[in-house]
């Protein structure tokens, strides 16, 4: 009985709570994890880049084997997730339970299978990835400890979804959190004290998945999550998993044209050798710790929507994204006039004593920092419609920014504008793609009008 009255408690602040104090109270702890993510992630790229120029790029190259990895993990666990958070407003628990425990023990067999593909192929796989004879010992000293932990960093995504599709995102931030403040740690003693050079980075990495990922379960097997992970809830009907893939699909495809986009920009950097590798890893990083914001905000914006329109409340479900573009825009202008200002300092902090590198970089991150201010259009459009099932628009759109216009731009630009091309890609990508999202958007808000007065209708 008292699991009903938590899972009642839960569902009436969901659904009747002041949406603008929901929506920042749950985006606090995932924007914490977010930038605690990207955080570690800097961490690594500066550590490494304290070894040489060929050590820094080498973390570009491997960004793309663990956006991999993150792409299946981002599948599973916002396909759940989404699904979740939906089935809880709609009060349906037990297929909420069976949605989770399908999606985490796939995670596992999936990242399993993803640790013995990538160390049989080995060197070969860092070349297609765009290492250069230079990087390539460093890219495989760091690539071989990630692939050991590919089985944990997927299932750790679903757990991390999980959390906060039922509104449990301080949950997650404590395990997320735990592991990026051990891994920031864990960097200098393994790279330097302990000399394990950039492998020690990749150990440092793991053994932090592995610790965020004990805390995460723990929480599902202690009871605090409303969801419960069973092995013999594990779905044996493809509806299941269609449902799960279905609403993953624009994770699946955001992140794994992610990891074909940075291959595809290592290609092209590496015609201008190592420094132009190394200047658009350290970029790639630095803006992804500015955007960590809008998309930790956006994953607390998320369940909010879900329950919501599972509920059938869309009034709130448009108060919802009134508010969250309102906040974007407001903080990520002042993020990029930051970063614009201070892109030759920030490039400085990774490789000071190499020109080359923070002159490339610094141009590349003004360009970004341009369009930084659209951010919000794209990863709200993006999660509104994942979470609300409209799988095949939020598709296209996850596919947009680095796939539909990054790759041909990619491919043209540096054609016709040498490096330059190179810098302003992502530019040029992020401008196409928010010009994009605005007819997606207006269709959707207007058939949500006409669905709430169909269903006032229907009250009458």
């Amino acid at each position: 009985m008292s699991e009903m009255t938590a899972q009642e408690k839960q569902y009436h602040k969901m659904t009747q709570t002041p949406v603008q104090g929901l929506i920042l109270k749950l985006a606090a702890p995932t924007i914490i994890s977010m930038l605690t993510t990207s955080i570690y992630n800097m961490a690594d790229t500066f550590f490494v880049s304290q070894l040489g120029t060929s050590a820094a790029g080498a973390v570009g190259v491997v960004f793309s084997l663990m956006a991999i990895i993150q792409a299946v993990g981002f599948m599973l666990g916002m396909g759940a997730g989404a699904n979740i958070s939906r089935l809880l407003g709609q009060q349906e628990n037990q297929k909420a339970n069976q949605v989770g425990s399908t999606a985490f023990f796939t995670a596992l067999a999936f990242g399993l299978l993803l640790t013995v593909g990538g160390l049989s192929w080995g060197e070969g796989l860092m070349r297609v990835l765009g290492s250069t004879k230079t990087i390539l010992p460093y890219a495989q000293s760091y690539a071989q400890y990630i692939l050991f932990g590919a089985p944990v960093m997927c299932a750790s995504f679903v757990l991390n979804n999980i959390l906060r599709s039922q509104g449990r995102a301080t949950l997650s931030m404590i395990g997320i959190a735990t592991g990026g403040v051990l891994n920031i740690a864990l960097d200098p003693l393994c790279i330097f004290v302990f000399n394990w050079g950039i492998s020690g980075a990749a150990i440092a990495t793991l053994f932090s998945q592995c610790v965020s990922f004990s805390i995460m379960l723990f929480f599902f097997l202690s009871g605090k999550s409303t969801v419960h992970l069973d092995i013999r809830l594990v779905s044996r009907h493809f509806s299941t998993y269609w449902l799960i893939v279905k609403t993953g699909l624009p994770s699946l495809c955001r992140q794994g044209l992610a990891s074909i986009a940075t291959v595809s920009l290592n290609v092209s950097a590496a015609v201008y050798g190592d420094p132009a590798v190394a200047a658009m890893s350290i970029v790639g990083r630095v803006m992804m710790l500015i955007g960590s914001t809008m998309i930790g905000f956006g994953q607390g914006y998320m369940p909010v929507v879900g329950f919501n329109y599972g509920a059938k409340k869309y009034g709130r479900v448009r108060e919802c994204f009134r508010f969250a573009v309102a906040v974007g825009v407001s903080v990520l202008t002042l993020l990029g006039v930051i970063g614009f200002f201070l892109a030759p300092q920030l490039m400085t902090v990774f490789r000071a004593d190499d020109r080359e590198v923070i002159e490339i970089g610094a141009f590349a991150m003004r360009a970004q920092c341009l369009t930084l201010v659209l951010q919000p259009i794209i990863v709200l459009s993006n999660m509104t419609f994942q979470t609300v099932g409209c799988s095949w628009q939020a598709t296209f759109i996850s596919s947009c920014r680095q796939g539909v216009f990054f790759l041909p731009l990619i491919a043209i630009l540096p054609r016709t504008l040498g490096l330059t091309g190179v810098q302003i890609t992502q530019t040029a990508a992020d401008l196409c793609t928010a010009i994009c999202c605005v007819p997606f958007l207006l269709a959707f808000f207007r058939s949500l009008r006409r669905e709430e007065e169909a269903e006032t209708l229907g009250k009458q």
